[in-house]
């Protein structure tokens, strides 16, 4: 079934908002300049992530490369409209195929970039190969098949989350905190998902440049993750040394300069 979303363009707007679109009302914060003078770069966050946990990054992207930049909260995150749980499994591909375009439409974003991180980083893949390549591809510790590691990390988390002072933490950045982790951690622990969630076959379909950040100590995910990069024609990857699994916040001007050099060659 093909999603042909139905729109009405809406004003890019330089501080937060809401953006109305059939399934309910997302987040959104606008940077910089519109759509119809400049290129836009489009951030996808993590899986426990926001618009708000960007701090100032999307800020700072937008006046360092005078492109537009776009950042939002995905249903079930931040301030956007919940989603109904248990997410699907393939709830990635639905945000990819069905989502984005819908947002992309309704500021009129034709020429496009796309930043993910982690779950962030699986959309933007899945959405340059089914949907639309866009014209660079940054992806900073995204997932391509599961690895055992990454089952364990959540796990931990879970705990956390139980047990401990995780939800506080979390709290003050989605209306609804057990939505936002239960919509992650409950898919990415399904046996179903484990053994069968692979997008490795989408790294055929993009031609666009890529570039990947990765830190050497991130606990969800190996260097193995690259492994069906290696034909890819036009794809950089940088390592960061003693870095985890969110470059933008544990190395956050060696990640800004890094993505800058490559949107703006």
């Amino acid at each position: 079934m093909t999603w042909t979303p139905k729109v009405i363009k809406k004003p890019w707007i330089n501080s937060t908002h809401q953006l109305s679109l059939q399934e309910g009302d997302l987040e959104v914060c606008c940077y910089g300049p519109e759509p119809a003078s400049e290129p836009t770069l489009v951030l996808l966050h993590e899986g426990l992530g926001c618009l708000a946990r960007w701090r100032d990054f999307p800020g700072r992207l937008a006046n360092e490369t005078g492109i537009g930049v776009l950042a939002y909260s995905r249903f079930g995150y931040g301030r956007s409209n919940l989603c109904a749980l248990p997410r699907p499994l393939d709830f990635m591909t639905q945000e990819a195929v069905e989502v984005l375009p819908e947002l992309l439409a309704a500021y009129g974003i034709q020429n496009y970039s796309l930043a993910g991180h982690s779950d962030g980083g699986s959309i933007a893949t899945i959405h340059a190969s089914r949907a639309k390549n866009p014209d660079k591809l940054i992806l900073l510790a995204p997932h391509f098949f599961v690895e055992q590691c990454c089952v364990d990390a959540i796990t931990k988390a879970r705990v956390l989350f139980e047990r401990e002072d995780l939800a506080d933490r979390l709290g003050k950045y989605h209306n609804d905190v057990d939505t936002a982790f239960r919509g992650w951690c409950d898919v990415w622990l399904d046996p179903d998902f484990i053994s069968g969630w692979n997008i490795e076959e989408d790294i055929k379909s993009i031609h666009c440049p890529v570039l990947t950040i990765q830190g050497d100590q991130d606990i969800y995910g190996t260097m193995a993750q690259y492994r069906s990069w290696k034909e890819h024609s036009n794809f950089h990857q940088v390592t960061m040394v003693g870095c985890g699994h969110d470059p933008v916040a544990e190395r956050t001007e060696e990640t800004l300069a890094v993505m800058i050099d490559f949107l703006q060659d």
